[in-house]
């Protein structure tokens, strides 16, 4: 007989690794994942607005309202020309919030919610490894 011989029975001679949950699956359950996809999505829509609509709001006026965008504010820098480059202030300030609101509100539920669940998962291994009697090429007892 081969050594990877399993009974015949419904009694399987060794546990299925389908039966025990995940650990993504009991993440997405958690509610302090629904506070820390919450607190993404209210910032990264946030950030999106502000981005695209202030190039949006950029490109619109260069294209209907020209007379606006070249006023002259002072020596050759004009109106347009200084909305463009405050592309690049709206830009880095977007990428400033977007990195303290990760290190203040969403890194810390993270950690937390991981170092929640992985003690969970070593609880389970820890009971799963008592009650499971582990036998040589997945033999069952008598």
């Amino acid at each position: 007989m081969p050594e990877d011989f399993a009974w015949r029975d419904d009694a399987p001679a060794f546990h299925s690794p389908n039966t025990a949950r995940t650990p993504s699956q009991s993440i997405s359950d958690h509610p302090d994942f629904h506070s820390l996809r919450r607190n993404q999505r209210r910032f990264g829509t946030k950030a999106t607005v502000l981005s695209v609509g202030g190039f949006l709001l950029y490109v619109l006026l260069s294209s209907f309202a020209p007379a606006v965008m070249n006023q002259p504010l002072f020596g050759h820098l004009t109106l347009g020309l200084a909305l463009g480059l405050g592309q690049f202030a709206v830009m880095a300030f977007t990428a400033w919030r977007y990195t303290r609101h990760m290190s203040t509100r969403v890194d810390p539920l993270a950690r937390g919610l991981r170092a929640q669940l992985s003690q969970q998962e070593e609880r389970r291994n820890r009971t799963a490894d008592r009650t499971t009697d582990r036998h040589p090429r997945g033999y069952r007892t008598w």
